[in-house]
C-alpha cells in the first residue's frame, strides 16, 4: 500500500508539471494496470446468469487491465463527488478489477469546459467525465439544453421519473449519434440551483445592475440578462477570486458545492430561488468505451445504474444538511416565498431556448406529478 501511495504521488506530480505552460492539468491515457490477482481467475457462470461476484470473476480472468482518467470540478464530499467515488467504487468491483478509475476531483484537470474540450478534442487524456448537463449545450447537445431550462423540474421526484425513463436514455445517445466523441452513460442531480451574492439581496429588483458569473451558456445568460443583471463569463476555477476582488458581484451554484468551494466566504448571501434542479451526466468518450470489452462495458452500465441510485438516495438529505450548516454559520439565507416573479423575468428565454423542440420540452414537462 506505501509503495503504491508513493508512486501514486509521484505520477501527479508529473502530470501536474507537465502541462503547468497550457494551464490544464494531465492525466495519464488509458493503460494497462497491474494485472488481476491470479485467484480472481477461477471459472464463473456466464455472464447473463452470474451474481456479481461471478461477473467480477469472469472480467478479471479474461479482461485486459485498463485505467480510465475521470474528471470531477468539484470536491469529493459535495453530492456528484460522493455518486462519482461510488461509481468509480462499483466499477472497480464489478469488473473484478480489470477497470480502474482515476478519480482526479476538485478540478484539478480544469473547468467543465477544459475537460470538454480534452475529451471532444481526442487528447487521451481523459476517458470519463461529471458534467452538468448544460454544458454540452455549446458541443451540439439540443436535448440536454432543455434540461437546464429555468423552472422545469418542480421537484426532485419530476427530474427522477424523467432519469429514469426511456428518454433520458435518448438524451444520453445524442453526443455519440452526432459524432461529437463522447456518450452519455447515466445520469445525477447535484441539489437545486441558487444565486449567491457579495452583498445583502432581499428580492429579485436587487439583481438589477449586478454582474453575475456565467460559463457562457446561452440559457444562463439569458436567465441573467432576465433578471436585469449582466452576465460576465469566469472560469470556475477562478470565481472564488472573481467573487473576492469585485469582478464579478453574484454566481449561481447548488447548495453542496456553494458551501463545499467556500463561496460562503465571500459571497454569504445565499438566495433560495431554486432556477433549476442541477441535472448532471457522466459521459465517456467513445474510443474509451469501444476499447472495452463486452463484459467490461456491462460492469460500467451496471456500475452507472448503481451510482444514480445512489445519488437519487443521498441528495435530498445532503443538500438540506448543508443548508442547516450554512444557517449556523451565519449565512444570510434569503427564502424566496413566491417564485412567479423569478418565473416571469425567466420567461423569453425559456420560450427562445424551446420553441424548436417544443414536442420535446412538453414531453419533460410531463414527467411530473
Amino acid at each position: 500500500m506505501k509503495m503504491k501511495k508513493i508512486v501514486s504521488i509521484l505520477l501527479a506530480g508529473t502530470m501536474a508539471l507537465g502541462l503547468t505552460a497550457c494551464g490544464l492539468s494531465a492525466a495519464p491515457e488509458a493503460t494497462a494496470a497491474p494485472a488481476a490477482d491470479t485467484a480472481a481467475t477461477e471459472e464463473a457462470a456466464p455472464a447473463e446468469e452470474a451474481a456479481p461476484e461471478a461477473n467480477a470473476d469472469a472480467a478479471a480472468a479474461g479482461d485486459p487491465a485498463v485505467t480510465l482518467v475521470m474528471a470531477e470540478v468539484n470536491p469529493l464530499d459535495t453530492i456528484v463527488g460522493r455518486m462519482d467515488s461510488k461509481f468509480k467504487e462499483e466499477v472497480e468491483k464489478l469488473s473484478g478489477g480489470s477497470i480502474t478509475i482515476d478519480l482526479q476531483a476538485s478540478g484539478v484537470l480544469g473547468s467543465e469546459n477544459d475537460v470538454l474540450d480534452a475529451m471532444l478534442g481526442g487528447a487521451g487524456t481523459i476517458q470519463i467525465s461529471r458534467i452538468s448537463a448544460f454544458a454540452l449545450t455549446n458541443y451540439g447537445g439540443e436535448k440536454s439544453k432543455l434540461l437546464s431550462i429555468p423552472y422545469t423540474f418542480v421537484d426532485r421526484d419530476h427530474f427522477w421519473a424523467f432519469a429514469n425513463s426511456d428518454l433520458a436514455q435518448e438524451f444520453l445517445n445524442e453526443p455519440s449519434e452526432k459524432g461529437s466523441g463522447v456518450k452519455g452513460l447515466f445520469y445525477g442531480e447535484e441539489g437545486f440551483r441558487h444565486f449567491f451574492t457579495v452583498n445583502p439581496v432581499a428580492g429579485i429588483d436587487d439583481f438589477a445592475g449586478m454582474k453575475i458569473r456565467v460559463s457562457n451558456d446561452p440559457v444562463m445568460n439569458g436567465m441573467v440578462e432576465g433578471l436585469g443583471a449582466s452576465p460576465t463569463v469566469v472560469d470556475f476555477g477562478e470565481l472564488y477570486s472573481a467573487l473576492q476582488t469585485g469582478v464579478v458581484d453574484g454566481a449561481e451554484q447548488p447548495t453542496a458545492n456553494y458551501k463545499a468551494n467556500a463561496f460562503d466566504e465571500v459571497a454569504p448571501n445565499f438566495i433560495l430561488d431554486g432556477h433549476t434542479l442541477g441535472a448532471v451526466q457522466v459521459i465517456i468518450t467513445d474510443d474509451a468505451w469501444n476499447s472495452l470489452t463486452e463484459a467490461q462495458q456491462a460492469a460500467m452500465t451496471e456500475a452507472g445504474e448503481i451510482a444514480s441510485n445512489y445519488c437519487h438516495e443521498i441528495s435530498e438529505e445532503a443538500e438540506n444538511e448543508v443548508l442547516e450548516q450554512l444557517k449556523a454559520d451565519g449565512v444570510n439565507v434569503v427564502e424566496v416565498a413566491d417564485k412567479t416573479p423569478w418565473q416571469e423575468a425567466c420567461k423569453a428565454v425559456i420560450e427562445e431556448n424551446t420553441s424548436d423542440q417544443a414536442e420535446l420540452y412538453q414531453q419533460l414537462l410531463d414527467f411530473a406529478k
